[in-house]
């Protein structure tokens, strides 16, 4: 590692960028040692327990070291990158390609050799939380694992995959589409050692998964030949494989390490206590769609769930009780006189709440705005750490993947969640006689410790009762 000795060497230290984060991972370094960066330019992402995050450099200067390589989980508070803000030359650091290498070039290689990095684009603004993209033409090397090959291993395997010698491979990245590379870091693949099978040499899923497989070793020559097993036998015991892989581990970190370790918590230090609710919803279903005709609605997300949440939020009025928290240390019950309404979301990083705040002073046109570019954000992985934070209140949405209902985990410092079951079309008994109506079970965890059952039960009968006839809606309100 370069001794930093320079009075003009600035060191940036890994920043919390949540509120009381320990920890993040590096996903991604846009810049290299002998770059220049300006001040507001995105030097790399960064993964912590709640969200994605770009980091901007603070001051203009030239890269003068990386301290951690890609995949590194770093405290917070650790220097992971050197800058010489006098813009001097890196010292001990070898000269950057002009474009991404598939390994870095060996150190010792001539500098006459090395060709002259390609201009940086000025003036970058910078985007401090999501997966916005870098304007910064700097490119950035793949990660090395504990696996990876020698650089001059992975040159000759790249270079004969490519018809060229050793030397031409440092300037070849292996062709593969965003998914799969993610796919290989999850596995701790290195890209420069894939055989690709997909058009114009790109790497699939499948030559990821099958540079994982183990390869079956050489069968020793026997004896003598061993005797078939009988058919009834061989077809008992069938061994089933998946991509030729037996199994496949996946580190949990990020937004599943944090997800595992608060449900943890909250299942173990809540008390919870679940209560259900079958409910007839076709008048709930027919004003969804008469909505989505209104021209104050046009443009908005109108579904179920937007009536759903209008319906907690007047339950929630009626029994302002169930908006509390349990404060252990001052042994205290915290009544909430606002409501930040969570709404479980489904993402490739995980599970992951963000919250509409002050949710109950929205109309409903308001609220259908907020929960688009709630479910739009998530989906894109932009929810920033903030949005994530305050919540008073959960629903989550399980009938969406077909299931009836279920017994939710309370988000931690939340004492209610709401757990949706699928809409279908069932026999109901309806003014004396049985006709096929839309009906969905409702599912209340709450924390026992403040909500009783009495408490509970009206929450949730008033969400029942308020879907079964909306017009509620404009009554309670």
């Amino acid at each position: 590692m370069t001794t930093m000795t320079e009075a003009s060497v600035r060191e940036f230290k890994m920043p919390d960028v949540g509120e009381g984060l320990t920890e993040a991972e590096i996903l991604k370094w846009y810049v290299q040692p002998g770059d220049t960066v300006t001040d507001g330019q995105v030097v790399c992402e960064v993964e912590t327990a709640k969200a994605a995050v770009e980091l901007p450099i603070p001051y203009d200067g030239v890269v003068r070291e990386l301290r951690f390589p890609e995949g590194t989980t770093v405290d917070v508070g650790t220097a992971i990158i050197a800058v010489d803000i006098a813009g001097g030359a890196p010292a001990e650091a070898p000269v950057p390609a002009p474009t991404e290498a598939a390994v870095p070039a060996p150190a010792e290689q001539p500098q006459a050799e090395q060709p002259e990095a390609e201009p940086k684009p000025q003036g970058r603004q910078p985007v401090l939380v999501g997966y916005g993209v870098a304007a910064s033409s700097t490119k950035r090397r793949p990660r090395k694992g504990p696996e990876t090959v020698s650089a001059q291993a992975a040159q000759a395997i790249q270079g004969e995959l490519n018809g060229h010698g050793p030397g031409a491979a440092a300037k070849v990245r292996p062709l593969a589409k965003p998914p799969v590379r993610k796919l290989a870091k999850d596995l701790g693949v290195d890209l420069a050692t894939v055989i690709p099978s997909g058009p114009d040499g790109i790497i699939t899923r499948e030559d990821v998964h099958a540079a994982v497989a183990p390869q079956a070793p050489e069968a020793p020559a026997a004896p003598a030949p061993v005797p078939a097993a009988p058919a009834a036998v061989a077809a008992s015991a069938p061994v089933v494989t998946f991509d030729g892989a037996r199994e496949t581990r996946i580190p949990v970190k990020g937004v599943r390490k944090m997800t595992a370790q608060a449900m943890i918590g909250s299942a173990f230090t809540a008390p919870h206590v679940t209560e259900f609710v079958t409910v007839d919803v076709t008048r709930t279903v027919k004003l969804v769609e008469e909505l989505k005709q209104d021209k104050e609605m046009q443009g908005l997300r109108v579904n179920p769930l937007l009536l759903i949440a209008k319906a907690l939020l007047v339950a929630i009025r009626r029994n302002p009780d169930i908006n509390a928290s349990w404060d252990e240390a001052n042994q205290e019950i915290v009544l909430k006189h606002y409501v930040n309404l969570g709404i479980a979301a489904a993402t490739p990083r995980g599970l992951i709440v963000p919250n509409i705040k002050d949710a109950h002073t929205k109309t409903l046109p308001q609220l259908a705005e907020a929960l688009g570019e709630l479910v739009s954000t998530a989906r894109e992985g932009k929810t920033s750490p903030a949005a994530m934070q305050g919540g008073t209140v959960t629903i989550t949405n399980v009938g969406v993947f077909g299931v009836d209902t279920g017994t939710p985990i309370l988000n931690p410092g939340e004492s209610a969640i709401l757990a949706i079951g699928a809409i279908k079309l069932q026999p109901w008994v309806h003014k004396g006689k049985v006709k096929p109506r839309q009906v969905t079970t409702l599912a209340l965890s709450f924390d026992h410790r403040l909500v009783d059952g009495e408490l509970g039960s009206k929450v949730l009968a008033d969400v029942a009762a308020i879907l079964e006839q909306p017009k509620r809606l404009i009554t309670w309100a």
